[in-house]
C-alpha cells in the first residue's frame, strides 16, 4: 500500500469530518476516495483531499445543491468565489422574496385582508374584439418572469408583419403558476391583419407553441398597479382585491385571470404604474 494513502478513519481525523460524511460524499460524487481496496472495500485517501473534504462540508453548510457544490470545488483560481457569490446573490433574493410573503400571509392571518385591499382601486373597462398571437408555455413561477419579458418581444416584434400591435400585450394564465404548478400562462398581441397572423403562426410550428385566435369582445374587472406591486407577492393581494370586489358586485368569472402590460417596463420607475390586473366577468 502507497504510504501516502491514510485509512478513512485517519483522513477523517485531518478533515475534522465523520468516516459517514465521507462515505456519503463519496456516494453523491463530491469527493471520490483516492484508492478502494477490491476485496476488503475499504476506502483510502491522500492528504491533498484534506482542503476539498473541508470545502465541501462547509459549503453543504450553505445548503448549496450538490451540482453547485462539484462546479465551485472544481473550478481554478478565482472562478469558484464567484460562481460562491452568485449562488449566494440568489439565496439573498429568494429569502428577500420569502420575507415578503411571510408578511403578506401575517396580513392574512391575521384578517388584515380588508386593509391590503382596501389600497386596490377596481373597476370594469369593456374591450373589443381583437385578433391576437399568442406564446404559450408551462412555466414555474421563478422562470416566469424571464418568459414574460422574451415572449412578449418575441410576439411585438412578429406584429410588425401583422399589421402591428394594436393594444396592449398581456398575458392569460390558463391555471395556477407557482413553484409548485406549472400554468400553463400565454402572452398575448394583439393585431390588426388575422390573415397576415395565421400565416405567421402557421409558420412557426408546434415547437414554439404559437397560435392566432380571435378573443370575443368582453368586459373585465380590473386594478391598476406599480411596477413595485407586480412582484410576487404584492401580486397576489391585487388579483384577490380584483376577485372581493366582483364577489360584492355580483359579477362572476368569466375566463381566466391575465396582466395587461401597458407601459414601457423598462423605462418605468418602482412607483410608475405598469399593469392592469384583471378577470373577464359576466
Amino acid at each position: 500500500m502507497d504510504d501516502e494513502l491514510l485509512t478513512i478513519g485517519a483522513f477523517a481525523a485531518r478533515a475534522r469530518l465523520s468516516a459517514k460524511a465521507l462515505r456519503l460524499y463519496d456516494r453523491l460524487g463530491l469527493l471520490a476516495p483516492a484508492h478502494v481496496d477490491e476485496l476488503s472495500g475499504y476506502r483510502y485517501y491522500r492528504a491533498e483531499q484534506v482542503e476539498r473534504a473541508r470545502l465541501v462540508a462547509l459549503l453543504r453548510q450553505l445548503d448549496m445543491p450538490l451540482a453547485r457544490i462539484a462546479e465551485v470545488v472544481e473550478a481554478e483560481g478565482a472562478t469558484g468565489a464567484d460562481l460562491l457569490a452568485a449562488y449566494w446573490a440568489d439565496v439573498e433574493t429568494r429569502f428577500a422574496g420569502q420575507r415578503t410573503l411571510a408578511e403578506y400571509l401575517r396580513g392574512r392571518l391575521s384578517g388584515r385582508s380588508s386593509e391590503m385591499y382596501g389600497k386596490f382601486v377596481v373597476e370594469t373597462v369593456d374591450v373589443p374584439e381583437r385578433v391576437v398571437i399568442t406564446e404559450s408555455r408551462h412555466t414555474l413561477a421563478d422562470e416566469l418572469p424571464a418568459w414574460i419579458g422574451a415572449s412578449l418581444g418575441r410576439l411585438e416584434e412578429a406584429a410588425r408583419a401583422c399589421g402591428g400591435v394594436t393594444a396592449a400585450p398581456y398575458v392569460v394564465y390558463h391555471s395556477e403558476v407557482s413553484m409548485e404548478s406549472d400554468g400553463p400562462a400565454e402572452s398575448c398581441v394583439p393585431v390588426s391583419d388575422e390573415a397576415a397572423a395565421r400565416a405567421w403562426a402557421a409558420g412557426r410550428g408546434r415547437a414554439w407553441e404559437t397560435a392566432v385566435r380571435v378573443e370575443p369582445a368582453q368586459r373585465l374587472a380590473c386594478t391598476r398597479i406599480t411596477k413595485a406591486q407586480v412582484a410576487h407577492p404584492q401580486i397576489l393581494a391585487a388579483f384577490e382585491a380584483v376577485e372581493e370586489w366582483m364577489a360584492r358586485e355580483g359579477l362572476e368569472m368569466a375566463g381566466p385571470c391575465r396582466e395587461v402590460y401597458f407601459a414601457d417596463w423598462d423605462a418605468a420607475g418602482p412607483e410608475d404604474e405598469v399593469c392592469d390586473v384583471a378577470f373577464p366577468v359576466r
